[in-house]
């Protein structure tokens, strides 16, 4: 394993262009619709993270082979293990979906009951609710809705939403309580009404008939969630201007939301003719309690950002920061503590205290096998002298090109 250890020598001022990668995000629904239109719907300006590389090399093996019996391994790919197990269970075949062993303490329960309600046939191979799963399919439809809970994963939600289409009387998901990660299911729907699926959306039902997907060509936007990394990088800077071209003013990205938050920490952002500039401005911190269970990838960036600078700012919204690649609000927990910071829950709300704050000349950083822990706080370099993050491959899930884009920006990148 390589570690990086991460420096940034000179005025701390940064002027840089960076081209980012496709949104994991959208790619990773644009292949899912594009195997379920069976060659109508194809996709442009594919992501190079390792979890779309995954789904992308799955799907393209799923349709060459017609072996009846296959496994499929996603490795640590979440979204992959997700979206697989409604596009399986809808799929003619018997398979055994598995994953890497954290995959395997991801629940998978509550998409794959939600599955069964409706007639698919699926079994728990190890551990009741938790991956590997054995799928047998097609699906035989006994029912035409099914009742689902809306503070869960929004990729259990887009997982049946996308197969929808497909099934023989179609889906209505009846949607309990308030919908966490709204615009990520936003997202799924705009995306399938682009490839001719159309929907009603009506209160907490969403409803969509058996239909065919229509010829399209689904275009892949840049990966809002990678460029809340330069956000933040601006918001530490002394001053700072980056470019970041293709990026949408209008963006179907629930992460854009990064620009509205950047406006405290003292980053404004302009639209140009090629996509969007970035530039640092004056700080204006607002004692509100910032709510984002609407973009929880943003959480790591936004958070290590506030405590670097001093700020002990509240936060709601981060339930769904416990299931991922990693227990999220731990391993910050455990990292800040490392420069006299703590993160403490209450009642929901978790709260920054910054008081002891101080910047060592040298820190380690655990990434936890989390690609947003070592993005998250390689920037806080602009502040300590050297940051050594551990296995600093683990940036390949959803942004490859990390560490050669911060060499761009002027940060010195060397393996240990």
């Amino acid at each position: 394993m390589k570690n990086a250890l991460v420096s940034f020598t000179g005025d701390k001022k940064i002027h840089a262009e960076i081209t980012l990668t496709g949104s994991k995000s959208e790619c990773n629904r644009a292949l899912i619709i594009s195997a379920l239109s069976k060659g109508s719907v194809a996709v442009e300006n594919m992501s190079n993270a390792a979890d779309t590389v995954t789904l992308k090399r799955i799907l393209k093996e799923l349709s060459e082979n017609s072996q009846n019996q296959k496994t499929v391994d996603v490795g640590p790919a979440g979204t992959a293990m997700r979206f697989l197990t409604a596009f399986l269970a809808a799929r003619d075949g018997k398979f055994l979906l598995t994953g890497s062993e954290r995959m395997k303490q991801r629940p998978i329960g509550i998409l794959a009951e939600a599955l069964k309600a409706i007639g698919a046939d699926i079994i728990y191979a190890e551990q009741n609710g938790f991956p590997p799963i054995l799928i047998k399919g097609p699906l035989k439809q006994s029912a035409d809705s099914v009742r689902i809970k809306g503070d869960i994963s929004s990729q259990y939600i887009s997982a049946l939403l996308m197969v929808a289409p497909t099934l023989s009387q179609g889906l209505t998901l009846e949607i309990q309580g308030e919908l966490t990660s709204l615009p990520y299911i936003k997202m799924t729907m705009d995306m399938l009404s682009e490839a001719g699926i159309s929907h009603q959306w009506s209160g907490n039902n969403i409803s969509v008939k058996p239909q065919e997907f229509k010829r399209a060509i689904l275009t892949v936007e840049p990966d809002w969630s990678a460029a809340s990394y330069w956000y933040s990088i601006a918001a530490l800077a002394d001053k700072a201007q980056i470019e970041l071209p293709h990026l949408k003013e209008k963006s179907l990205q629930g992460d854009s939301r990064i620009r509205e938050i950047m406006v405290d920490f003292g980053v404004k952002t302009k639209s140009t003719a090629t996509g969007i500039s970035i530039k640092t401005s004056s700080k204006n911190f607002s004692d509100k309690v910032m709510d984002l269970k609407d973009c929880p990838d943003l959480a790591q960036t936004i958070i290590v950002c506030a405590a670097v600078l001093g700020k002990n700012l509240k936060f709601t919204g981060l339930e769904t920061l416990k299931i991922k690649e990693t227990d999220r609000v731990l391993a910050l927990q455990n990292e800040l503590a490392k420069i006299g910071v703590s993160l403490s829950e209450n009642d929901l709300v978790y709260t920054l205290n910054c008081e002891s704050l101080h910047f060592p000349k040298h820190i380690t950083i655990k990434t936890y096998d989390d690609h947003r822990m070592a993005m998250a706080f390689a920037p806080i370099a602009l502040l300590i002298e050297t940051v050594e993050l551990e296995d600093m491959d683990v940036v390949e899930k959803s942004y490859p090109d990390f560490w050669k884009d911060l060499e761009k920006a002027g940060f010195t990148i060397k393996e240990h």
